[in-house]
């Protein structure tokens, strides 16, 4: 069993996400769709990655349900296709605020961040808060613990 398939057959939802995102390509893949770029060109440029390594993780995407694969076709030319994010990749988007905010506060340098995330509204920046379903801010950990949810494992029953 490779470390991705172990990874994602443990229960335990950072173990599973680790897994479906698997190495820093499919990462940067998943932000770039986010950004709007598309197609496989575009994306392979961008990135800069092998087109034979582009191509299976995309394929990989796809089959996670993190990608849908769309057809077009520019007038006289063959059918290409352009690759969006799907609800659940959208979903990933908080995952990525959360490397590029400890990136941005851990690596990005005397510098600072290369880009910021800015509310479109009033174009203050964004940062990233913890909430608790009852509606308090929370701080960085410590004042959270962790409990069995509904997908725990139930354990087993010593016979009697």
């Amino acid at each position: 069993m490779d470390a991705r398939t172990a990874a994602a057959s443990q229960v335990c939802s950072v173990a599973r996400t680790a897994a479906l995102l698997a190495d820093p390509w499919t990462v940067l893949l998943v932000r770039d769709l986010g950004r709007g770029v598309a197609r496989f060109d575009e994306l392979a440029r961008g990135l800069g990655v092998a087109r034979t390594v582009l191509s299976r993780r995309l394929s990989e995407l796809v089959g996670d349900g993190v990608v849908e694969r769309v057809d077009y076709r520019e007038p006289g030319a063959r059918t290409r296709a352009e690759y969006r994010l799907t609800r659940r990749g959208r979903d990933l988007g908080v995952v990525l605020a959360a490397l590029m905010d400890f990136g941005d506060r851990h690596l990005a340098g005397d510098a600072g961040p290369p880009v910021v995330r800015v509310h479109t509204g009033c174009g203050a920046p964004v940062r990233l808060v913890n909430v608790c379903t009852a509606g308090h801010r929370l701080g960085r950990g410590d004042d959270v613990h962790l409990e069995p949810g509904p997908g725990a494992p139930v354990p087993e029953q010593e016979p009697r």
